[in-house]
């Protein structure tokens, strides 16, 4: 089923497309590739460079993931060309919006890595008292 779902998508590509439109599906994925590869991926090596050792790694990963989920899902409406014509269709500050999630997920972030950081620290004075 997905050999012929495949094939429907490339003959539709190559029927429905203008005259430029492989080419430019082609230049399109050639750029996710180089953005994922060039900058994603490097991102993403150096924040796990960066948290690697420490005890609130498990804290600051998922903070991470969830913020750059976050900034995924919401970079369609962050991209945006323009005012769109009827202003219906995008109503939202989505930046804004983007931005008080965002600093949301640092905050609960910063909350349950201070969290991990007391407990460890009431832990290990119970252990040394006792």
């Amino acid at each position: 089923m997905g050999v012929l779902a495949l094939g429907f998508g490339g003959l539709q590509l190559l029927v429905g497309t203008g005259p430029g439109g492989v080419a430019g599906v082609a230049l399109w994925l050639a750029g996710a590739v180089v953005l994922h590869d060039g900058v994603l991926v490097p991102l993403v090596l150096a924040a796990g460079l960066l948290i690697a050792g420490t005890r609130l790694r498990p804290v600051l990963r998922a903070g991470l993931l969830t913020a750059g989920c976050l900034t995924l899902l919401a970079l369609p409406l962050l991209l945006r060309p323009g005012k769109p014509g009827n202003p219906s269709v995008l109503p939202h500050d989505y930046p804004l919006n983007w931005a008080i999630v965002v600093g949301s997920t640092a905050a609960a972030t910063a909350l349950a890595a201070g969290c991990v950081a007391l407990a460890s620290r009431l832990g290990k004075r119970a252990r040394t008292e006792g």
